[in-house]
C-alpha cells in the first residue's frame, strides 16, 4: 500500500520521530517532498522517501483532543 496517496493537501498527519512537532496539515505533495505545517514546528519539508509519517483520521483526532 502507497501511504503517500493519503498525503494529500488538508491531510492531517504526525512525523513519527518528532512528537513535539505536534500534528502537521499537509501543504503539498509533489513526489517524496511534501510541505507540512506543524503546530509547534511551523512549515517544513519533508522527505519521505526518509520518514514515514503517519496520516491521522480527523474524526479520532478530534475526540482525542476533547
Amino acid at each position: 500500500m502507497d501511504l503517500d496517496l493519503d498525503l494529500v493537501p488538508g491531510a492531517l498527519v504526525r512525523h513519527p520521530n518528532e512528537p513535539d512537532w505536534g500534528l502537521g496539515q499537509v501543504q503539498s505533495a509533489i513526489g517524496s517532498r511534501v510541505t507540512v505545517n506543524f503546530e509547534n514546528a511551523g512549515k517544513l519539508l519533508i522527505d519521505t522517501s526518509k520518514v514515514a509519517l503517519t496520516v491521522v483520521d480527523p474524526e479520532t483526532e478530534q475526540t482525542a483532543g476533547d
